[in-house]
């Protein structure tokens, strides 16, 4: 019988854990293993801070449900999630760089048509978000869809309000055969990550900043490409520098161009001012 002991204890459990059936899961779990006691013995933790991390992924479970993902958010401030996507995302130099899916993306947005408005109701400048969508070579992309969503002014997406119960600053919207897209919305803003939870509170230990630059969020869909999940940040926004979520690339910094009451990207008028905002959506083709 091999009794167990600091110095073996490892070596044991990535033994145990090296019988997982599937190859991959055998690499995944006998590496965290390792990892996980390497950590622990690198700053000698001990039971009082042991428990304390135990109990705060307890109440990360616990705050967390369809409309929030207390996980996805750890991840983000960690730096996580940012690795794992530059890591499986790694596109030509010349495509849209991806960035951070965040925690408040709902699936089932309504599908608008051209410069359809989807911030109908919600106060704030209106914004027009414009351009194309195209592959590498430059051919424009008919029929790609674009999934879009945003906070309101105050910084709150849809799922952290339980008052509202329909879509809300969110929608779907089709690239036309020429590859042009036309999303309404309003102007966003800088906004804090939510500090009522578990990772609010370990955020607020440190002199980290909680806050996220202007941005409208971007998932693309289109037959033959591989998906893009992005962002586009306003140009001059705060917090560029210091993005809680590390998800800014200068690549998708945009200018926010304001006008007077006029014609409109969308063939239309806007009886007050405006905002414009272009960008062309340029998609890596699979393999």
């Amino acid at each position: 019988m091999e009794l167990v002991t600091e110095d073996n204890i490892t070596e044991l459990a990535a033994r145990r854990w090296g019988t997982a059936h599937d190859p991959r899961t055998k690499e995944l779990m006998t590496a965290l293993v390792r990892h996980l006691h390497d950590f622990a013995r690198e700053v000698r933790l001990t039971e009082p801070e042991w428990m304390a991390a135990i109990q705060w992924l307890t109440r990360t479970g616990q705050i967390s449900d369809e409309k929030r993902e207390e996980f996805i958010l750890a991840s983000d401030v960690l730096g996580l999630s940012m690795l794992v996507v530059q890591m499986n995302h790694a596109f030509e130099k010349d495509a849209t760089p991806a960035t951070v899916l965040g925690p408040f993306h709902i699936d089932g947005s309504p599908e608008l048509d051209f410069g359809g408005d989807m911030s109908d109701g919600v106060e704030g400048a209106p914004l027009y978000v414009s351009g194309t969508v195209r592959s590498l070579d430059g051919s424009p992309v008919a029929g790609a869809l674009l999934d879009v969503w945003q906070a309101d002014a105050d910084g709150s997406y849809e799922s952290q309000l339980p008052e509202v119960d329909e879509a809300r600053l969110r929608a779907k919207y089709i690239t036309r055969a020429d590859g042009t897209y036309c999303v309404r919305t309003i102007a966003p803003k800088g906004y804090s990550v939510p500090m009522d939870g578990p990772v609010g509170d370990l955020i607020s230990r440190t002199d980290i900043s909680h806050y996220r630059p202007a941005h409208v969020h971007f998932l693309v869909n289109a037959a033959g490409h591989e998906p893009l999940i992005t962002h586009l940040f306003q140009e001059g926004a705060q917090y560029l520098d210091s993005d809680v979520v590390f998800g800014t690339k200068q690549e998708l910094v945009v200018t926010f161009e304001p006008h007077e009451p006029g014609p409109t990207p969308d063939g239309g008028e806007s009886a007050v001012p405006w905002v414009e905002a272009r960008y062309d959506f340029v998609l890596q083709p699979v393999g």
